[in-house]
């Protein structure tokens, strides 16, 4: 089962890599040191797709870690 979980962990870590820089870039690094404009704003759309797909990303890759480890 180990050589199963090795590939999905593979790919799960590909996949949120991709997904990562996929988000934009919109604070930079002004928000650091207090550049941020102050208002609140939601996620909406494809913003929004790609942030509940990267918690479901870190979560399975989480997942996959601990059970490698544990197999192992």
């Amino acid at each position: 089962m180990s050589p199963y979980l090795n590939i999905v962990q593979i790919i799960v870590s590909i996949a949120l890599i991709a997904i990562i820089l996929l988000q934009g870039k919109k604070g930079g690094l002004g928000g650091l040191v207090g550049g941020d404009s102050g208002v609140y704003r939601t996620r909406r759309g494809i913003e929004k797709t790609l942030h509940n797909l990267t918690i479901i990303l870190t979560v399975t890759f989480f997942v996959t870690s601990l059970l490698n480890v544990l197999v192992n």
